[in-house]
């Protein structure tokens, strides 16, 4: 699984959904967002962050989708490694829920803007 191929596949797939752009992220990486809030970040081509609310974000966590953010862990942050070839569909699920969110205007994750 090629490196760019990940990326690119990501990336084209959360662009296409409506309202969504895509700006890079100040810690590195690619930031999707929908108008002003962020749906989470692409780190490189493997590591993806997601802003949720944190009752969301602990059960994606329980359930083995996601995992706590290395540096904000007891945030409403999580984040997801694409690792082999289905993980791209995980991640594109994980980042829909972020978006379906924001469409709700469901609040995200509070205070740690920089994770």
């Amino acid at each position: 699984m090629a490196v760019l191929d990940v990326r690119e596949r990501i990336e084209n797939s959360v662009l296409a959904w409506p309202g969504v752009t895509a700006a890079p992220h100040p810690a590195g990486g690619t930031e999707f967002r929908l108008e002003r809030r962020e749906i989470g970040h692409l780190h490189g081509d493997r590591l993806i962050d997601l802003p949720l609310p944190r009752k969301i974000r602990d059960d994606l966590i329980a359930g083995g989708w996601a995992e706590p953010h290395a540096a904000c862990p007891d945030s409403g942050w999580a984040s997801f490694y694409v690792r082999a070839e289905p993980d791209i569909h995980r991640a594109l699920e994980l980042l829909e829920i972020s978006y379906r969110l924001a469409r709700q205007g469901r609040p995200a994750a509070r205070g740690e803007r920089n994770c």
